[in-house]
């Protein structure tokens, strides 16, 4: 006799398991727990097998039996449902391993040992956000180039142009390591050239580099009213062009007054080598005036918040604004630019010192980057001349 609903759902637990049958095969196992398993009895190669077919109550009477049907095709057609459902499940597995995110979180694990902790970040969330949630589950080497566009259309649709070329190379590059790695025949990025709107002209960032406007931008630089520590921050600045992130995090056990030296370490560098910066005596006596406040906190410059934390990085662009700077005229890179414009048009220094102090990748003739000392005299004396020019720009009335 067949089951009935009824009768399932007022099947209760006895000391030892037992079975109630329905038809062609399946039946239901009660536990001595209380639990309910439907089980699909067969016999493939005058064996008989056991297939389960899930529990009760989520997989109901009429499911259970959808399922038997289901298996008992397959037996029609010469196929075993349990060397069948084995296969399904590795092929899952090695899709799953082979799946674009699974090669793009090991992709960007690898390439996160050369990138800064900023840039893994951005690349990581642009594909979280835009990419994984469509095509993150699919085996990479089946995702053809109309989806792939699908999602950076998405992008575009919201005016993010630029950040979907971005991602259309971020992926392309995924789909390459692919290949390399035997996970993917071919790149479907690369289809896709001429597909996006054209990428919008770069937008440079403000700088002053006209000698006589930086007379005055110096001078309200240093009547700044604000905070000592953003006061120095912006007069240590222009003295030492780093990049902002790596003035605002800067640490005190990276500087040695005695020899004037600011080392800084490759994880914070974004090319990822150490980088050494000469201190002009300009920049001696900032931080000189400086440490009596902050020399017990890890940071140069502090949150006012915690000593725990380094400054926003808007701290000094919104000490710009204050001063009247408006963000055409400057901004916190911007004496980067700053100091590359002048130190080549103006003091005529060499342009591979200035490249090495700007933290750019300068290769020696034999295509070896140089290491972090080398030109050290003369980056030295560069770094004290341009100290000079900037103190000679700021007097002049």
């Amino acid at each position: 006799m067949s089951l009935t609903d009824t009768a399932v759902r007022r099947a209760a637990a006895k000391k030892k398991p037992y079975k109630m049958y329905d038809s062609g095969g399946l039946f239901l196992l009660v536990t001595p727990s209380g639990g309910k398993w439907w089980r699909f009895k067969y016999r493939y190669n005058h064996k008989e097998k056991l297939l389960s077919l899930g529990t009760y109550p989520d997989i109901t009477l009429k499911a259970a039996r959808d399922r038997r049907d289901l298996e008992r095709r397959k037996l029609a057609d010469k196929i075993d449902p349990g060397i069948n459902r084995k296969a399904a499940k590795a092929a899952w597995a090695d899709n799953q391993a082979n799946s674009f995110e699974v090669v793009a979180r090991e992709w960007m694990d690898k390439q996160s040992a050369v990138w800064s902790p900023a840039n893994t970040n951005k690349i990581k969330r642009h594909l979280e956000l835009n990419i994984f949630p469509w095509l993150g589950q699919r085996p990479i080497a089946d995702i053809l180039a109309p989806e792939l566009l699908a999602n950076l259309r998405r992008m575009e649709a919201r005016g993010a142009v630029g950040a979907a070329h971005r991602v259309m190379q971020t992926c392309g590059q995924i789909f390459r390591y692919a290949i390399a790695t035997g996970r993917a025949m071919r790149d479907p990025a690369a289809d896709l050239r001429g597909a996006l709107q054209p990428m919008p002209k770069e937008k440079h960032r403000a700088a002053v580099t006209d000698p006589e406007a930086i007379g005055p931008l110096l001078r309200a630089l240093h009547d700044y009213h604000g905070s000592l520590i953003v006061r120095c921050a912006l007069r240590l600045a222009p003295l030492t062009f780093v990049r902002p992130g790596e003035l605002r995090k800067a640490e005190w056990k990276e500087i040695n007054l005695d020899k004037a030296e600011w080392n800084i370490p490759a994880e914070r560098m974004k090319m990822r080598e150490p980088h050494l910066v000469p201190l002009s005596r300009q920049a001696v006596e900032v931080l000189k005036e400086l440490q009596p406040m902050t020399g017990r906190s890890a940071y140069l410059f502090p949150s006012p918040r915690s000593n725990l934390r380094p400054m926003s990085d808007n701290a000094v662009l919104s000490a710009l604004r204050r001063m009247g700077v408006g963000k055409d005229e400057m901004s916190g890179h911007g004496f980067r630019a700053m100091a590359r414009t002048v130190l080549d048009e103006v003091l005529h220094i060499r342009p591979d010192y200035i490249e090495h102090q700007l933290a750019h990748a300068v290769r020696d003739p034999n295509g070896r980057a140089y290491n972090r000392t080398a030109h050290l005299p003369e980056r030295r004396k560069m770094m004290q001349d341009w100290a000079d020019y900037l103190d000679g720009l700021r007097n002049q009335k």
